[in-house]
């Protein structure tokens, strides 16, 4: 998956988000409390893995969890400043 984000493969984002756009979602919802907030954080954290591929490393844990520990970062930032 990394490598075909580095290659700028739009497939590999879109399939990225098909199969883990749901969870993000979920864990950004618990946080911010509020469907709008939560949509604006996946948006984050995937344009985040678009824009930054080499910011995941899989060698420290699965896409899964690093997209997860993204959103419960910037949910908790836009909770602080609310």
């Amino acid at each position: 998956m990394r490598a075909r984000l580095l290659a700028g493969d739009l497939d590999a984002l879109a399939a990225a988000y098909d199969e883990h756009a749901p969870h993000v979602y979920g864990v950004a919802l618990r946080i911010t409390g509020g469907h709008g907030p939560a949509e604006e954080v996946t948006q984050e954290v995937f344009a985040a893995l678009w824009e930054q591929p080499l910011a995941y490393d899989p060698r420290l844990g699965s896409l899964r969890g690093w997209l997860a520990s993204r959103a419960l970062h910037e949910a908790a930032t836009r909770a602080k400043v609310s």
